[in-house]
């Protein structure tokens, strides 16, 4: 632990308290917390009537910064008081040696300090408090940063030249020029503020096709906020994404075990009832985990007596989509790994899965990558700009099948909450490594497919208990699994608790919730009352419990179920169900 800096009595004599509001008496004015850990408490307080209390969670460590105009090649004097259990006081941007204090253990106020001199171009400094990953809160108060006050920041100027680049169906992609002195943008949508950037780009996201939006941008320092730009205009194109435009506003989505056989027996595809909209044939499986090569066959007649022949089912398909049905092709499932480690496996991928879509005449893609497909390599840590390969490599091919085969192509996708909604507590493995490196795994793959997404259903199956956006934990087997999962991926959330990495939400026709069709068909299983209490708190804001979801989502798309098989085995309990809800 640093000592406090003996300064000079000439240094003394032109030094000055640096530190804004550092007894927090003015709340948190002044001070920036992650992922809205920190609050102002009047007890216990070190001195005055206020204290800092931030509380770490997941994987953010509660901390709370202030960013301090400094003058160059000058000593200061960083100390402050604080209680709890590993917390940490210290500098960053010091353009010499950025230093540090903690203390282990704290059970009363502790006094922590340190000393550093700044580099000869160093004109701002930013002290920070934090605590540790998984401790309880702790406190802060009385940071002092004592040395010479640095020259005046001046609020940047107003932004100029903003543009809109080519809109998509759900997102505008926005430019501006530089603005001296500014350290970052805040990007508004209709007046509102949507996001934050540190560059002179932002992509809005989330957006309603053929919609018309107005967007300004304003620049930000430490002196505060310059005025908003002149606001431009643009307007997203029409359609849905991945041909989800060609599906019924409400669509019951099954899987058919089309490959192999197990308790709840072989269906054939002309057995498949018509209320069923979407069939994803299970499973199209690699070769080997790294081959990318995709292969699909009919159950043997061995494992499956009742099996069609090739011919029969192709007919039978062609009798579906006459019928306004969509059959995919699903990729992976529990035992079928697919890690497109390389450009090799990706290019194979490509071209094993457009000869299965061309054989049997499919109308599409179900992504259903489940166990160590999808991990991120220590250091990937944006879902914006992923860079580890499998998921780099995936991402490229699907858009090169949806290139090749159209609008019409249909993209769906069925992860795990440990993949997607898990990502608002852990994304990969952490900041300081040792985390499970799948969790969240599929939310870059979301993200950068999501004008290309017909329609994501998450396995709300097979789960552990996950935190909602409420921060409460929801366990599987009721309606509120169901209503705050899907409340998230509609709401969005930010990715780690990091609220600058905020996964947007998709819109509600892209997304349906994914349950088992029968107490055999997996863990979790829900009765159709709770089915029914779910999709009423979530189209209409009725019957939600004690979760309040962030809007009412009424043209949610449906439902998704594994499986065909198991439902048939249970006299078709799942999809009766949905077919007698009432929407309205």
């Amino acid at each position: 632990m640093g000592g406090l800096a003996a300064l000079s009595p000439a240094a003394q004599a032109a030094d000055a308290e640096l530190a804004r509001n550092g007894g927090f008496e003015a709340g948190l004015d002044g001070w920036s917390c992650t992922a809205g850990s920190g609050a102002v408490v009047t007890s216990p307080v070190h001195g005055g009537t206020k204290a800092l209390q931030a509380t770490p969670a997941g994987s953010d460590n509660a901390k709370c910064s202030q960013t301090i105009t400094v003058k160059p090649n000058s000593t200061y004097a960083l100390s402050g008081w604080v209680r709890g259990s590993y917390v940490y006081l210290g500098v960053t941007g010091t353009g010499t040696t950025d230093g540090y204090a903690w203390t282990q253990s704290a059970p009363d106020w502790q006094k922590l300090g340190t000393s550093f001199t700044t580099g000869a171009t160093t004109t701002s400094v930013t002290v920070y408090t934090h605590g540790w990953y998984g401790t309880p809160a702790y406190q802060a108060d009385d940071l002092s940063l004592y040395g010479p006050g640095g020259d005046p920041v001046q609020i940047p100027a107003t932004p100029t030249g903003l543009a809109a680049g080519s809109p998509t169906s759900t997102s505008v992609p926005l430019t501006w020029p530089a603005v001296a002195g500014a350290t970052s943008y805040k990007v508004y949508r209709g007046g509102t503020a949507v996001g934050t950037a540190t560059g002179t780009s932002y992509t809005a996201t989330g957006l309603t096709p053929n919609t018309a939006y107005s967007f300004q941008v304003s620049a930000v320092n430490s002196a505060g906020e310059s005025a908003r730009s002149t606001a431009v205009t643009a307007t997203t194109t029409s359609g849905g994404g991945g041909g989800g435009g060609e599906l019924p506003a409400r669509a019951l989505v099954g899987y058919l075990h089309a490959s192999f056989a197990n308790g709840s027996g072989y269906t054939r595809m002309a057995d498949v009832p018509d209320s069923w909209d979407v069939v994803n044939l299970a499973f199209g499986e690699p070769t080997s985990v790294t081959s990318g090569d995709i292969r699909f066959k009919l159950c043997p007649v061995a494992e499956c007596p009742n099996v069609e022949s090739e011919a029969d089912f192709k007919t039978a398909i062609k009798a579906k989509q006459a019928a306004g049905k969509k059959v995919l092709i699903s990729i992976g499932g529990q035992n079928g790994q697919v890690q497109l480690a390389t450009t090799a496996a990706r290019d194979t991928f490509v071209s094993s899965v457009s000869k299965i879509i061309d054989e049997y005449g499919l109308d599409g893609l179900d992504i259903d990558f489940e166990g160590h497909s999808l991990s991120l390599q220590t250091g990937d840590t944006d879902f914006r700009n992923p860079t580890s390969p499998v998921i780099v490599n995936l991402i490229q091919a699907v858009k090169t099948l949806k290139a090749k085969y159209g609008a019409k192509f249909v993209l769906t996708m069925a992860p795990e909450t440990f993949f997607v909604q898990l990502g608002y507590q852990y994304y990969g493995s952490g900041p300081w490594g040792g985390q499970d490196p799948r969790a969240g795994a599929y939310l870059p793959v979301i993200h950068a497919l999501r004008d290309d997404l017909t329609l994501l259903h998450v396995q709300d199956y097979n789960s552990g208990s996950i935190m909602g956006l409420d921060n409460q934990y929801h366990s599987m087997g009721g309606a509120d699994f169901h209503i705050a999962m899907t409340d998230m991926l509609l709401t969005g959330f930010p990715v780690a608790g990091n609220s600058e990495r905020f996964f947007p939400g998709l819109r509600p026709e892209q997304v349906a919730i994914g349950l088992p069709a029968s107490t055999q068909a997996g863990n979790g299983h829900t009765s159709p009352t709770e089915v029914n209490k779910a999709l009423d708190c979530l189209t209409k804001k009725q019957n939600c419990g004690s979760y309040q979801t962030h809007g009412t989502w009424s043209s949610l798309r449906g439902l998704m179920t594994w499986s065909i098989n198991w439902d048939r085995f249970n006299q078709w309990e799942f999809s009766r169900n949905f077919d007698a809800y009432n929407w309205s």
